[in-house]
């Protein structure tokens, strides 16, 4: 079941509710997450690409500005050689390049605004990313006091396998032993 149409649902979602009108918590939360998962990749990339354009038009802009400081230059040249039609000619192109320059700094604007939103935007998704993941574990935790107390059956098998993982990974990690070890 798709939850998401885009990535602002994500940010805006109540995840609460959408738990709770879900038939299984459990593996609705794993959908959420996925899908979750998949907006903050879409995300990422955007925000590479956005980057991208950003800098493709910074050296432009340079290049621009050499040729401004070139032509410039060859006017001067022209001027102390007497020859006055070569330097309106270079002026001429100065110019040119000083309005492409005008119009690129608007991009390099607007490339910048459109970075520091998709940051923005990548930022309030990890965040929801985030509270997913903390109910997902909310969620599975209850199930394994049900399982434990023999209430009902698990909410997945692979969500209880990566726990068990979890679990054998942090034993490791405080006990410095297999958790076969202790058993």
């Amino acid at each position: 079941m798709t939850y998401f149409s885009r990535l602002t649902d994500i940010v805006t979602c109540n995840l609460s509710r959408l738990l709770e009108s879900a038939s299984d918590p459990c593996r609705a939360i794993d959908d959420i997450i996925r899908e979750m998962e998949e907006g903050l990749a879409g995300a990422k990339r955007s925000v590479g690409a956005a980057r991208g354009a950003e800098d493709r038009i910074r050296a432009e802009l340079n290049q621009h500005r050499d040729q401004i400081e070139l032509w410039a230059t060859r006017a001067r040249n022209e001027v102390a050689e007497h020859n006055e039609m070569a330097a309106r000619q270079s002026l001429l192109r100065k110019r040119e390049l000083l309005h492409l320059v005008e119009g690129l700094e608007q991009q390099q604007e607007a490339h910048r605004n459109t970075v520091n939103h998709l940051l923005t935007m990548q930022r309030a998704l990890e965040a929801r990313l985030s509270e997913a993941l903390r109910k997902r574990c909310e969620l599975h935790s209850g199930d394994l006091a049900r399982l434990a107390s023999g209430d009902n059956a698990p909410c997945s098998d692979e969500a209880h396998q990566h726990i068990e993982l979890e679990m054998e990974a942090l034993r490791r990690e405080v006990h410095g032993t297999s958790a076969s070890a202790s058993q």
